[in-house]
């Protein structure tokens, strides 16, 4: 993609209210979203999120009455959601421990990070923080992925916490950030009112 066309797919993309329930999307094509959302940037690279899928009229309606119902989640072709990683620190090991082998980092550099991530996680608010910004630029990498691919979009927040991880998860470690539905829309979406950056940016 040239820098126009992806400068011109921000400028178009918009929230879909209405998707064509006919859509289908194949497992593949939500891998290759998927797989794009895994290069998102993260602090100290920890990853801080989880993707749960969920494809199909079956899935999709076990998660309808979590998101009160919006008819976006039942006539989408997939809605992902996207978890926020409250124990991101825990990744240390997994993430750095191959840069050390392949001999791109220290030991003792290797230690020293971990303990610098250590510290600076060392409360549940701070995880909790860290944890849904980090999985935001994820789910952002997902829907500019999703929309270069074709498919329209729509970012949820609309739903019951609590109902979500009783219903789906089994690890308190992880907590919902985000929905992002995605298909093909029924109805195009309009243009939205939008503050300039003059008026949204302060310049020091």
């Amino acid at each position: 993609m040239k820098n126009e066309q992806f400068f011109d797919m921000i400028q178009k993309r918009n929230s879909t209210r209405a998707f064509d329930g006919t859509t289908e999307i194949s497992k593949s094509e939500i891998t290759e979203l998927l797989n794009a959302g895994m290069k998102a940037p993260s602090a100290w690279n920890l990853q801080h999120w989880k993707f749960v899928v969920f494809h199909g009229e079956e899935a999709q309606g076990k998660l309808l009455p979590v998101a009160y119902h919006q008819n976006q989640i039942k006539d989408a072709s997939c809605v992902i959601a996207v978890l926020a990683d409250t124990e991101s620190a825990k990744n240390v090991d997994p993430v750095f421990d191959p840069a050390v082998k392949a001999g791109y980092m220290s030991q003792e550099a290797k230690d020293k990070l971990k303990a610098n991530v250590i510290g600076a996680y060392s409360t549940e608010q701070r995880n909790r923080e860290q944890g849904i910004l980090n999985s935001s630029l994820a789910g952002m990498q997902l829907i500019l992925a999703a929309t270069a691919k074709g498919w329209n979009t729509c970012a949820i927040g609309g739903f019951d916490e609590n109902a979500f991880k009783k219903a789906f998860l089994t690890d308190t470690r992880y907590i919902p950030t985000m929905l992002i539905a995605i298909g093909k829309e029924k109805v195009a979406g309009h243009p939205t009112s939008r503050f300039s950056a003059e008026e949204m940016s302060i310049w020091i």
